[in-house]
């Protein structure tokens, strides 16, 4: 159906300046298929269009290796590209390659903003970032310029304030995260950045009882409140808590069980009270 799609368009035949001087010649097939419906002709036509068109697209991914993707998935997301460039061509705008490659070099860009940050962040600020590295990289660039750009000297570069200077710098730095084993110093006897995480403290599981356990306590009779203090803060046995009380051993073990078992059930319903009211 397709007369040598593979080969190059001839600038002489056509008349017009090429963006790139290996994209083939599919004028008149993309033409053809953007005035079909569907169908077993549709497909066909498409598929080779694709075809023709997939060592460019192929060239195009290769300009975004050794970024963190492997080439062969860099290969399929340009693939995909390129089969949204010939569905959605559209002849009344222009020629197919100047719709062709920026979509996908589009798609190319769009997977590594969406898929191959280590660190999410939200896409403002990866437009921030692109602004911020376009224009050190242009302050850089300029006769005479040897030091690092400041702040303020990328905001009037970039047309950003400095606020929004520095959200794009911070992000630059995190497109790829730091392991867990990187040594925060050089020196032999350095520490990993793991060795400067804090650790659970028990002692806030500690203060939370206290705290929750504070009105069932207030509530306790004064002789029962008596015996959990003897107890547990004086440690005093239950032996010699009944001899100071004049009561039993017996009773005061009673005593205590009740106390503790009173003291929990209203530390549980003022956390259930607590939890109801979050919610509502």
């Amino acid at each position: 159906m397709l007369t040598d799609l593979t080969a190059p368009s001839s600038r002489r035949r056509t008349g017009s300046r090429h963006l790139h001087e290996d994209a083939p010649d599919t004028k008149a097939a993309a033409e053809h298929l953007a005035a079909l419906e569907g169908g077993p002709e549709y497909d066909l036509l498409c598929e080779e269009i694709v075809t023709a068109w997939l060592p460019m697209a192929h060239r195009l991914a290769g300009r975004f290796r050794n970024k963190g993707e492997t080439l062969d998935d860099l290969r399929q997301v340009a693939a995909m590209g390129l089969i949204k460039a010939v569905n959605r061509y559209e002849p009344e705008r222009g020629p197919f390659e100047s719709y062709a490659v920026p979509t996908i070099t589009g798609e190319l860009r769009r997977h590594f903003r969406d898929r191959m940050w280590d660190v999410r962040v939200p896409r403002r600020v990866q437009e921030l970032r692109n602004k911020v590295r376009v224009a050190r990289r242009e302050l850089l660039d300029q006769p005479g310029s040897a030091a690092e750009p400041g702040i303020a000297d990328i905001a009037e570069q970039a047309g950003l304030t400095e606020d929004e200077v520095r959200d794009g710098w911070e992000a630059m730095t995190s497109y790829s995260a730091l392991s867990l084993d990187a040594e925060i110093s050089s020196d032999p006897d350095g520490f990993s950045l793991a060795d400067t995480l804090g650790a659970p403290d028990p002692a806030y599981d500690f203060i939370t009882d206290r705290e929750a356990a504070k009105a069932g306590l207030r509530r306790l009779p004064e002789r029962e409140r008596t015996i959990l203090y003897l107890r547990f803060f004086e440690d005093m046995t239950q032996s010699r808590i009944a001899e100071e009380l004049g009561i039993s051993q017996m009773h005061v073990s009673r005593l205590i069980t009740t106390s503790c078992a009173r003291v929990r059930s209203e530390a549980v319903r003022a956390d259930v009270g607590a939890g109801h009211a979050q919610a509502a």
